[in-house]
């Protein structure tokens, strides 16, 4: 699990907005650009030449979990 205070402070490296943390995935997920990043033994791989983008299918799975709950949006000091 990523420390709290880093998942307010996220940042895409890209666009410079909010992700969708995936704690049981191991990745952070914007879903602007359908761009992943992975987590590898905690820390995020956040470049962008290491991430993956991710196809229309995968995209509507990621989406429609983070609408159930099961995300958690990074820059929010919720």
């Amino acid at each position: 699990m990523l420390d709290k205070l880093l998942i307010e402070v996220l940042a895409c490296p890209e666009d410079k907005g909010s992700l969708l943390y995936f704690e049981d995935e191991n990745i952070l997920y914007n879903p602007r650009l359908k761009r992943a990043y992975e987590i590898r033994d905690g820390i995020p791989i956040m470049l962008i030449d290491e991430s993956h983008q991710v196809d229309e299918e995968e995209h509507k799975r990621l989406t429609e979990k983070a609408t159930s709950g099961k995300a958690v949006e990074t820059l929010n000091s919720h």
